[in-house]
């Protein structure tokens, strides 16, 4: 394992990218839950550069897979390797190069969210001079700074969104893992956390993006990786998968490899259930829709 000053696993100073071979690695992954299995053998080798989105129908397996590349949760069988070592040998040294924006959003409502930012830096062990500092322009950049001084519990869902992009980017990460991490964006904001992603790209980031928004995925991403019950089902760059399958959009190369129900059946029984009890109603006095 590469080590940094005073012997500390993964660190390193924050311009220098390791570009020599896969980063990250995933090698026969599966989590069980009970007899379930919510990933049932994946094997996966991101790149240095790489934008890969990661798509999949709820229940898939996405959100569980970046959770075991956080190393909150553990797999059942199987290695992931950073740098060709296993990050459970040293998690949280593993920790400190990585950058995570989860699904739900688990934030101290009753912090600030120029507070939440100084707590999060202060665990990375940032200078504090130079957090301060980050903390005030990103929270000028990401449009709360008249905000920065109220309580997370009187944001919106964007607001917050925003404060748990900026902590996750912070400490200047090598691998970022976002899940669903456009959720309650504005458009401008949106259109800024694309921009910000290329760029990182460019400079040798590894980034992992799961989401359902498949349009977006087809911008921003340079590889997407399709999962379907626990399996990849795909993998290759948006344009690849196109000329494969021969349709024209990756939301109809994901309708091909992963919706195997008829949609339009479903719907239809939706709203004739709908339906029911409106029928039920009309026709009895008095009855109102």
């Amino acid at each position: 394992m590469s080590t940094g000053a005073g012997g500390r696993g993964y660190d390193r100073p924050p311009a220098v990218l390791f570009m020599g071979g896969p980063m990250l690695e995933l090698n026969g992954i599966v989590k069980k839950y009970g007899a379930v299995s919510a990933v049932a053998g994946i094997d996966l080798r991101i790149e240095p550069g790489e934008i890969v989105g990661y798509l999949g129908p709820n229940g898939a397996g996405k959100s569980t897979t970046i959770k075991m590349l956080a190393g909150l949760i553990e797999p059942s069988a199987g290695e992931i390797l950073f740098r060709g070592e296993p990050i459970r040998r040293d998690i949280f040294s593993f920790r400190k190069i990585l950058g995570y924006v989860p699904e739900q959003s688990e934030i101290y409502p009753h912090l600030t969210g120029s507070e939440y930012l100084l707590m999060v830096g202060r665990l990375r062990h940032i200078p504090e001079k130079r957090l301060k500092r980050q903390i005030v322009e990103l929270m000028e950049l990401f449009s709360l700074s008249l905000e920065m001084d109220l309580s997370i519990s009187s944001y919106s869902k964007g607001m917050v969104q925003k404060v748990l992009i900026a902590s996750a980017l912070l400490h200047d990460p090598e691998v970022i893992l976002l899940d669903e991490p456009l959720t309650g964006l504005d458009v401008t904001t949106s259109m800024i956390i694309k921009d910000l992603l290329g760029m990182l790209a460019e400079e040798g980031r590894i980034i992992m993006y799961s989401s359902h928004i498949l349009e977006v995925v087809e911008k921003v991403c340079s590889r997407v990786v399709i999962l379907h019950e626990g399996r990849i089902v795909a993998d290759d760059s948006v344009d690849n998968l196109r000329n494969l399958m021969a349709l024209p959009s990756l939301d109809d190369i994901f309708s091909q490899l992963v919706k195997q129900e008829d949609t339009e059946s479903a719907a239809r029984g939706i709203l004739d259930v709908i339906k029911l009890g409106n029928r039920g109603m009309r026709g009895r006095p008095g009855g109102k829709a």
